[in-house]
This record gives C-alpha cells, sequence and structure tokens, in this order.
C-alpha cells in the first residue's frame, strides 16, 4: 500500500482512539454505580464504498 494511505489510515485510527477513550471517561464519570463493575462494550467500524464492517468486542472495567 502507499504512504499516503498508510498514513492517512494511522491519523484515522489515532483520531477513532482518541476521541473513543475521552467519550468512555465521560460516560463513566456521568453514570453511577461504575466502580468496581465490567462493561461490555463493542465497536463497529464501517466504510462507505467499500464492503466492510469489522466489529470488535470486549469489556471494559469501571474505575
Amino acid at each position: 500500500m502507499s504512504d499516503e494511505f498508510n498514513m492517512s489510515m494511522r491519523k484515522f485510527l489515532k483520531q477513532v482512539g482518541v476521541t473513543s477513550q475521552q467519550a468512555i471517561e465521560e460516560a463513566m464519570r456521568k453514570s453511577d454505580g461504575t466502580t468496581g463493575k465490567s462493561f461490555e462494550a463493542k465497536m463497529v467500524l464501517t466504510i462507505n464504498g467499500v464492503d466492510l464492517e469489522h466489529v470488535v468486542t470486549g469489556k471494559i472495567e469501571g474505575p
């Protein structure tokens, strides 16, 4: 793949990671009773114009 493609993909993934972490932290702060609990999480990635739907699931431990 081209360097331009790799750079644009890395930039997008960095943005996803940073903004997702911020959204999770904010939601946990606003929610009562999250301490010590485990939460099921799911991220769905789709790309318009390309046949892609990628699902990642996991657990997030409450603060």
